[in-house]
């Protein structure tokens, strides 16, 4: 995985936060998919969700901003896994639909409600690179 293109490695998130790093695309008009691959944000939960409330949601957006840090964002997709599905080792997929970055970063929000928490690593790479993996016991990954 490309280091700038890592949103965060092994982040808890517990209510409203965003990605630890943003993605830098160097230009606010600049789409970084046009002409190329549609780009989405993979998620790897490495802390399986707390479900001990039974009322926890959890919902990830795919982000831009002006700022590095994230701030005022605009939302460009988002997935509301449930909860129970948010095991350790599960992946996820926020496709960033094609023509819609006007900002210049990237980055990943967490929205949650009623006392969620979830540990987790995200980063940006092609669609075709998200889907497909399989872990197998020995720590070997195939896609």
């Amino acid at each position: 995985m490309d280091a700038q293109a890592q949103l965060c490695s092994s982040q808890a998130f517990s209510n409203d936060a965003v990605s630890e790093a943003a993605y830098d695309s160097l230009a606010a008009g600049f789409d970084i998919s046009e002409g190329g691959e549609p780009l989405g944000i993979g998620i790897s939960v490495e802390v399986a969700a707390k479900v001990s409330g039974g009322t926890e949601t959890y919902e990830f957006q795919a982000i831009q901003s002006a700022a590095d840090d994230l701030s005022s964002p605009d939302v460009l997709n988002l997935i509301q896994p449930p909860a129970a599905s948010l095991v350790a080792g599960s992946k996820w997929v926020i496709p960033i639909p094609l023509g819609s970055k006007t900002k210049r970063y990237l980055g990943l929000n967490f929205n949650g409600g009623n006392d969620p928490t979830v540990t987790i690593t995200a980063w940006i790479a092609p669609l075709s690179m998200l889907g497909g993996h399989k872990t197998y016991a020995g720590r070997s990954t195939i896609s």
